[in-house]
């Protein structure tokens, strides 16, 4: 061991990672993990499916830890992150040498009256999933509130667990502005096939007592569980204070994942990193690229010449049906459906490059996209 010491705060997959990641690139010095989170690391994607629907318990979730040589610091959030040294809520102060903030972020509650109220419920958490489940016991309907990939996974599952199901999508189709018409119909189609009703072009005005939901269209609901899937907020706090550059809502850093202070490193949902491949500054919200960028960032910490120049991708399983997506994540021009024996493939292009895939029961175009966005290739000929 040495004097060296690296602080990594969070213990979500960029965190946990990125301390794991530390040590298999040789790094010697103490390693001290702090969580605002009391559960120890545990994985988020199952919190939407087979958790909240009860087919899966907490030990289930159980994530690969960081190693038995780092230590980890539960329910001890950290309020000040200091040159050299952070602080927690306790008041208790920690020296460092090196830093990765992987704070993660949390779910942004839309400005509109009730939405704040504490029975109005977010799915992020461990413990949000666990009051979500009770909440579901014996409930008959759901509003849930946006139909992005989290909001479609809990309307299945809701709609499994018995209760009607109302899916408030902005769009005219579900994801219609990430990923394409083509893509948002069938979407739609599945969560119909749930038994889940859609309103389309519908967004939310308020919620008022006794779980009663407004809408900019028609009358309003009332229901047992409103859940809110609205998207999230980079938890960027620590960093506005210490004084790390902040661009688009995010941390920026180079694609070491290093911050504009040289011993501060920023990974995973609060980051804005540049990705060479890409040529430009991504905001990634994906689990596996908080993975793949806590190991970039434990690995630069650990005094590799590691960079972050993979193509953002990840899955979603909606009931049985799963959707792999890879993309820069920043737009398309246009989108072009394919069909295949028993499943499809979007390829998304802009400015003549495939700038992303999204495929169902199609895994070898989800490879072959992959290869063509990072190397800046058109998409296939029809």
């Amino acid at each position: 061991m040495t004097d060296e010491t690296l602080v990594v705060i969070g213990s979500g997959p960029a965190g946990v990672s990125a301390a794991r990641a530390y040590r298999e690139a040789g790094g010697k010095g103490r390693v001290r993990l702090f969580s605002a989170d009391p559960a120890l690391p545990y994985a988020r994607p199952p919190l939407s499916k087979g958790f909240l629907r009860g087919e899966s318990g907490e030990p289930d979730l159980a994530l690969e830890g960081p190693g038995d040589d780092v230590e980890l610091s539960l329910d001890d959030r950290v309020t000040a992150l200091g040159e050299r040294e952070i602080r927690t809520a306790s008041g208790a102060v920690h020296g460092f040498t090196q830093c990765v903030l992987a704070t993660g972020a949390e779910p942004a509650r839309p400005p509109v009256p009730g939405a704040d109220h504490p029975e109005v419920r977010c799915l992020r958490s461990l413990s949000s999933s666990r009051e979500l489940r009770s909440a579901a016991e014996g409930a008959r309907s759901a509003v849930v509130v946006g139909a992005g990939f989290i909001g479609c996974e809990a309307a299945v599952s809701l709609a499994r667990l018995g209760l009607q199901v109302t899916v408030l999508c902005a769009d005219s189709v579900p994801q219609e502005r990430r990923l394409g018409r083509d893509a948002g119909e069938l979407i739609l189609h599945w969560l119909e096939a749930e038994g889940a009703s859609v309103l389309r072009g519908t967004r939310l005005d308020a919620v008022s007592e006794g779980h009663r939901v407004h809408t900019d269209l028609g009358p309003a609901l009332d229901t047992d569980v409103v859940l809110l899937a609205t998207g999230i907020r980079p938890r960027i706090a620590l960093a506005e204070k210490a004084g790390l550059a902040v661009e688009n809502g995010r941390v920026r850093t180079d694609e070491h994942l290093r911050t504009s202070r040289p011993d501060v490193y920023a990974a995973g949902d609060l980051a804005f990193a540049h990705n060479p491949a890409a040529g430009r500054a991504l905001a990634v919200e994906h689990w596996g690229e908080g993975l793949a960028m806590g190991e970039i960032a434990g690995r630069s910490a650990a005094g590799e010449d590691a960079s972050w120049d993979a193509v953002p991708g990840f899955w979603s399983e909606i009931g049985d049906e799963v959707l792999k997506y890879a993309a820069w994540g920043d737009g398309f021009a246009a989108a072009r459906p394919v069909s295949r024996d028993g499943g499809f493939t979007v390829w998304y292009e802009r400015d003549g490059e495939a700038v992303g895939v999204l495929t169902h029961n199609a895994d070898e175009d989800y490879e072959r996209g992959s290869d063509l966005i990072r190397n800046h290739r058109p998409v296939p000929p029809r």
